[in-house]
């Protein structure tokens, strides 16, 4: 677990968060890659095989690592910048990969607009990013997803997604040649606030209420980490499972 206390135009807060990465049961290696380090915190899922997908995760988070936002707490980062890092992510994984391998990525960084701490969250492909304040479990991101489409023009329930045969192909990612199409969210940050990061590795897995359940139980940020991942792993881990728990405390803008 890392710990930060920062303070920037003004903001006291602290930053604690926890995280893990799993082969999982089923994989021989490990695809995703992540980084959890103030003020940027992402999980990226390759896809390639081959190892392939391990190399497009990991060029894509070493983009972001060597980027004037890492290690500089409450940037003033604005999504059409952050959207400018991932066209570049992209392009260094298909120099490195020749096309042959692609990644998600989803995340957020906490940011400052004005002495206001926000979370600009950001989202490729179909791991995700949910918010737990004030005792509730929001999904933030929208799975680029075939099956999404498909509960979105009211073709199949939610719950028949869970199981729909396609429901891995996703519609977007980094390395694959199409035009990077992110999306973003801009919310504020409270004293409080509680942010899970993932692959798609423990969502397949572990529904949203047992997600809420740990979350809502296990304060410290590692543990709450850990607890996801084993959970995963005792509902089949079939697939790599990577968790990030980002908590804030101090001043920071209501709610």
């Amino acid at each position: 677990m890392t710990t930060d206390d920062t303070s920037a135009a003004g903001l006291d807060l602290t930053v604690s968060c926890g995280y893990a990465s799993d082969v999982g049961l089923r994989r021989e290696h490990n695809e995703d890659s992540l980084i959890a380090a103030n003020p940027i915190f992402a999980v990226a899922d390759g896809m390639g095989g081959h190892e392939a997908g391990e190399v497009a995760s990991s060029i894509c988070i070493r983009t972001l690592g060597e980027s004037r936002i890492a290690g500089h707490p409450f940037p003033d980062l604005d999504p059409d910048e952050l959207q400018e890092l991932l066209v570049h992510a992209d392009e260094q994984i298909r120099a490195e990969t020749g096309g042959r391998a692609g990644t998600t990525l989803s995340g957020t960084v906490l940011v400052q607009e004005t002495g206001v701490p926000y979370w600009l969250v950001f989202n490729v492909g179909d791991s995700r990013t949910y918010r737990f304040s004030q005792g509730g479990l929001e999904q933030i991101t929208v799975d680029h997803s075939e099956v999404q489409e498909l509960v979105d023009y009211g073709r199949i329930t939610p719950e028949e997604a869970l199981t729909h045969p396609r429901r891995h192909v996703v519609t977007r990612a980094l390395g694959t040649g199409s035009d990077i199409d992110a999306d973003f969210w801009l919310i504020p940050a409270a004293a409080g606030d509680r942010m899970l990061v993932c692959s798609d590795g423990l969502i397949n897995e572990v529904g949203d209420e047992q997600i809420f359940d740990l979350l809502a139980s296990i304060a410290h940020p590692q543990e709450a980490t850990d607890a996801l991942v084993q959970a995963a792993l005792r509902a089949g881990g079939r697939d790599n499972i990577s968790v990030i728990v980002v908590d804030i405390a101090g001043d920071a803008a209501e709610s």
